[in-house]
């Protein structure tokens, strides 16, 4: 009799080659996943492998997940590829699902032709390159790793994918520019070389040289050469393109500020005539002072009368 309270218990279904294992509230989400796992995939260096016979198993949240794998991966976990057993378990509260399969895909479709053993690295940047390669988001985790100097070694590459999910954050695209680099050092550009030769079981440090012509070590520095090289955008935006930025407002100002003021000073314009000046007459010739016919000299204009007038006033009265 089943314990009241109890979740009930999972449900199989087959899709194809694929036994998907859910609850059955979750088997359509189960389903809609299992039919892409069935589908042909091609990946890079292997091109395009059949579907084999695979199990996936859809747990409900972290809490069932980490019961299921018991510590074998990281709490953060949303997925988990269990080669030898054609197994993959996922999270369904994790966030993009189709990308987190086709991560764990990733993952069987490597092992299927490896026949030797692979660094950590090298196994998850795979997986990481061939499922959804380097976004936006993972640039700009690489540009802050190489402002911090975040460019270990390919060993403490490592252990920063078993660290905690923010260093995991960063460490899983940083495998992946790893596993590009390997590619991209090959004069064909892919990593079909490097694989064929995994795949007759040729250790890696050795099929590395041969497929490279560099040592192990020798490509963990050009690797790191090549990350600090390519992702060194904020060390630009903060070292010189800061002051050649600063030195172009500077310079540019006044410039700028002119032509982001044409609008308003448009605006200010409008509403204001200027009259133009009225036609009249042409001005004539100043006048000057007024002339007439000469007048004769009266008394009071000639000279001396008025002296002989009041002399002759003056004197007595003839006897």
């Amino acid at each position: 009799m089943p314990v009241q309270g109890a979740p009930p218990p999972p449900v199989r279904i087959q899709v194809g080659p694929v036994t998907a294992v859910a609850r059955p509230d979750e088997l359509p989400l189960a389903r809609g996943l299992a039919e892409l796992a069935a589908r042909p995939q091609r990946w890079p260096g292997l091109d395009s492998l059949p579907p084999d016979s695979l199990r996936l198993i859809l747990v409900p949240d972290r809490r069932g997940f980490n019961a299921l794998t018991r510590g074998s991966v990281p709490t953060w976990g949303a997925g988990l590829a269990a080669p030898e057993a054609r197994t993959i378990v996922l999270r369904a509260d994790a966030g993009d699902l189709p990308e987190i399969l086709r991560h764990e895909l990733a993952h069987l479709a490597l092992h299927r032709v490896l026949r030797s053993r692979v660094p950590l690295w090298f196994d998850e940047g795979y997986a990481t390159w061939a499922a959804s390669g380097i976004g936006a988001l993972e640039v700009l985790q690489l540009d802050y790793a190489v402002l911090r100097g975040g460019v270990g070694d390919l060993r403490e590459l490592d252990g920063a994918l078993r660290g905690s999910e923010v260093t995991a954050g960063v460490a899983y695209p940083l495998a992946a520019t790893a596993v590009a680099e390997l590619a991209r050092r090959h004069p064909e550009g892919t990593l079909r070389p490097l694989l064929a030769r995994l795949e007759r079981g040729e250790e890696f440090a050795d099929a590395v040289r041969e497929t490279t012509g560099l040592t192990l070590p020798q490509f963990e520095a050009a690797w790191q050469r090549a990350v600090r090289l390519r992702y060194g955008l904020l060390v630009w935006l903060f070292g010189i393109g800061f002051w050649t930025a600063v030195a172009f407002l500077v310079l540019a100002g006044p410039s700028i500020r002119r032509w982001l003021d044409r609008p308003r000073r448009a605006a200010l314009d409008v509403g204001w005539v200027v009259p133009e000046p009225e036609p009249g007459p042409e001005p004539g010739p100043e006048p000057g002072p007024q002339t007439g016919p000469e007048r004769p000299p009266g008394p009071e204009s000639r000279p001396g009368a008025e002296s002989r007038g009041a002399s002759e006033l003056d004197q007595p009265p003839a006897p």
